[in-house]
């Protein structure tokens, strides 16, 4: 008895969404590698710049939860 769920994040392990948040991790890092290249940075920018940096931080969080949660379920069973 297979039951697909409806939403195709349901199905996601814990493996897939750590992938998935690296790449974006990635992405937003690449970006702030050119905003920080600039010798000059519009007002717009500057925004971006420190928006980027505060997602980069929740995004790295997220992936530290979904780490310490895999190491408490391989301890206890």
């Amino acid at each position: 008895m297979n039951v697909q769920p409806q939403d195709p994040k349901d199905e996601l392990q814990p493996d897939d969404e750590l992938n998935q948040l690296a790449a974006k991790h990635h992405e937003l890092e690449d970006r702030l590698h050119e905003l920080t290249a600039k010798h000059y940075l519009s007002e717009p920018e500057q925004v971006e710049e420190v928006t980027l940096k505060k997602k980069k931080l929740q995004l790295k969080d997220r992936m530290e939860d979904i780490r310490r949660n895999r190491q408490g379920r391989t301890h206890h069973g």
